[in-house]
């Protein structure tokens, strides 16, 4: 990189660089710098295209270890850098204020010093943006602001005055400033808030694999993603095969298989199989990608509401010409019917409504739930309806084995140590549950068994010593597997495991024994569930696939009334599309692979945090942690919300149509209609971004 000293003192020096920096590139170029250990700051003035840089003035070779280093950056270390700046997408403050100076200062530096044909000329050859901007719209077939704004100045030149026209772009070019800075702002805070919430990754270190923050991953890291496990980098397969599920990343609806020398990205989730990954780049970026990827998709998701505001913001604009056209015809006045164009309702209603729901997801994010889009936010508030998952949603994420049964010649330590040799392979609470048991008992695992194959809420499948070997629930083992169940074994199962989960173990079609999971409902889930009956939900279900006695007696302490046992992920999914074919608006709570169906089929489907990253990833909403009271604030955010939006968009229609009266009637100038125009519109959206109450 080019350069040249412009000014040192001991421990600082200022260089010009060959040539301005892109706004882009001023936070990646910071970071750069600040990575020699010889620079203990970096400051870059992107306009000027210069840096400041402080350096340790006790140490002899700083000096030149710094200039030396900042000699050696080009545009691919520069480019390294880009993925660890959240914050490069932040709207500057500074920049905002250096933009309005300079259209003030330009604007009246014209007015005051140069002669009026120069000032005329500047005049018209500023107006080719907005005449531009115009000319595209109707070429589109469109009748929208930037064609208002164009016949509004137009409408000033047309009487030959320029010094109006001039004034009129300058107020119309500080409105866009303000606007676009208040709305990039309000999408960095929501970017910055979901880029605090945890990720975690199983690493490979020598024999072992250690639960890491995904933060910690480093380009060469090797780590291991199972079924219902997130991708949380980009990285290779190195062995293993996996069905990877892209669709947040490709909109692709069906999993791709990924196996040895594939490719895989942060962002995506393994549904089914287990692979081994060596990562490419580290977790900053990749992050980042992913929930700015995040929050552009969500203005595809836009509320019916969000939506009808900026479809009614549109739709006026032909009815504002045809305001200005009554007014031009009965007053003949060109004041007049430029005062009825200066006054829109659409950037006011558009910027207000994009505001208020990048506040809610914003601080939705720091509250520990991630929404997805505005569409979700109305759905909540309006559902009547809502649908819980048993295992892990309502009941504890880390139940405990209660008892093992064993039958035949297997002993209890047999049927235990080989059902978590099959179970460590998935992350579902009760898997995990198993898993700590044995090792509790410090019962080694070791792997007797061929590759497994994980049947989607029923269980795993695998073969030992040539014979078939399932795990899981009843319905699974007894009647899809056909294993028999004799009257003794069946009466002593009852007796055993009164109220509790059963895991099923068979081996060639015999059953040899029976876990029993004790799974403790969560703490405040009945609370939980009593305000969110006082918050409007007139009917609240729990689904499970767990036997009657264990349904019943978490539906009990939960306070619900209703619940369905002994379901298969189909039987789930069916019931939710009953509900809604009945009219109801349903909300579905779950955390594994096998409530996805049910998740996507519901109005609005939300993840429990700790759950499967299919889950999430098929949910609209995420819960970071597993407390129910967050549905509580969510639900109480989405109807505040829905008011604000509501409220809003009144004020506004009623402030811009005071405008154009008093316009109109020639109480205010043009001018002046769009300098209230424009700053109404700031302080609505200002004021819109502020807390909602939870």
């Amino acid at each position: 990189m080019q350069y040249t000293i412009v000014s040192e003192i001991p421990g600082r020096l200022r260089v010009r660089l060959a040539g301005n920096v892109p706004e882009a590139d001023v936070e990646p170029l910071q970071t750069a710098l600040e990575k020699s250990p010889a620079i203990a700051s970096a400051r870059v003035y992107p306009r000027i295209g210069s840096v400041a840089l402080a350096y340790d003035e006790a140490d002899a070779t700083a000096r030149d270890e710094a200039l030396s280093w900042l000699g050696m950056l080009d545009a691919a270390a520069i480019d390294e850098t880009r993925g660890e700046c959240a914050g490069m997408l932040a709207p500057r403050a500074d920049n905002l204020l250096m933009d309005i100076a300079e259209l003030v200062g330009f604007h009246y530096l014209r007015r005051w010093f140069l002669p009026a044909p120069l000032r005329a000329a500047w005049a018209v050859w500023a107006y080719r943006k907005f005449l531009f901007a115009g000319l595209r719209s109707l070429l589109a077939g469109r009748l929208d602001v930037p064609v208002l704004d164009a016949a509004a100045v137009g409408i000033s030149f047309v009487k030959g005055d320029f010094l109006t026209a001039g004034s009129t772009m300058f107020l119309l070019n500080i409105g866009e400033a303000l606007e676009g800075y208040t709305k990039a702002r309000s999408q960095h805070e929501l970017i910055y808030s979901l880029l605090a919430m945890p990720e975690s990754a199983r690493r490979i270190e020598g024999e072992a694999e250690v639960c890491v923050s995904a933060a910690e991953l480093a380009e060469g890291d090797l780590i291991v993603v199972r079924t219902g496990m997130p991708v949380c980098v980009d990285g290779v397969v190195e062995r293993g095969c996996a069905m990877v599920n892209q669709s947040a990343l490709t909109g692709e609806p069906l999993a791709v298989e990924r196996a040895a020398g594939d490719s895989v990205y942060a962002g995506t989730a393994c549904e089914n199989g287990e692979m081994y990954v060596r990562v490419t780049h580290g977790a900053g970026g990749t992050k980042l990608r992913s929930i700015v990827s995040m929050v552009e998709q969500s203005e595809s998701l836009k509320s019916e509401a969000q939506s009808r505001r900026e479809h009614l913001a549109d739709a006026i604009v032909p009815w504002n010409f045809l305001l200005a056209g009554i007014v031009a015809l009965t007053t003949r006045s060109l004041v007049k019917t430029s005062a009825a164009l200066m006054v829109d309702y659409s950037c006011a209603l558009k910027l207000t409504s994009s505001i208020s729901v990048l506040s809610a997801m914003s601080q939705s994010a720091r509250a520990g739930f991630t929404v997805k889009g505005s569409k979700h936010f109305e759905e909540l508030a309006a559902a009547d309806t809502i649908v819980f998952d048993k295992t892990g949603t309502l009941t504890e994420a880390s139940p405990s084995l209660a008892d093992v049964l064993a039958f035949g010649d297997w002993h209890e330590d047999d049927v235990l140590r080989f059902s978590a040799c099959l179970e460590e392979h998935f992350p579902h609470p009760v898997a995990r549950a198993v898993v700590r048991a044995a090792e509790r008992r410090h019962l080694e695992h070791r792997e007797r068994h061929a590759e497994v194959e994980y049947v989607v809420a029923h269980g795993v499948a695998s073969s030992l010593d040539g014979k078939r070997v399932v795990i899981g629930s009843r319905h699974f083992v007894v009647e899809d597997e056909g294993v028999r169940v004799s009257p003794e074994q069946d009466a002593l199962i009852e007796q055993r495991t009164v109220g509790l989960s059963s895991l099923y173990l068979a081996v060639n079609g015999e059953l040899v024994g029976v876990l029993a999971i004790a799974d403790p409902i969560k703490p405040g889930v009945p609370e939980a569930i009593a305000r969110l009956r006082a918050l409007g939900f007139s009917h609240i279900v729990m689904l499970t696939g767990d036997n009657e006695v264990a349904a019943a007696r978490i539906a009990a302490q939960a306070g619900i009334t209703e619940f369905e046992a002994n379901l298969l992920p189909e039987d789930k999914h069916a019931y939710v599309e009953r509900l809604r074919e009945q009219g109801r608006r349903v909300v579905m709570v779950g955390d594994g692979v096998n409530d996805s169906p049910s998740l996507s089929a519901a109005n609005v489907g939300v993840a429990m945090g700790n759950g499967t990253a299919i889950a999430r990833e098929v949910a609209d909403v995420t819960l970071v942690q597993s407390d129910m009271a967050a549905l509580v604030g969510l639900r109480r955010l989405s109807c505040e919300l829905m008011k604000r939006m509501s409220a809003t968009s009144m004020q506004v229609i009623g402030f811009n149509s005071a405008l154009l009266a008093l316009g109109i009637a020639g109480v205010i100038t043009p001018q002046v209609s769009s300098l209230l125009h424009n700053s109404s519109t700031v302080l609505f959206s200002m004021r819109d971004v502020r807390a909602y109450a939870l």
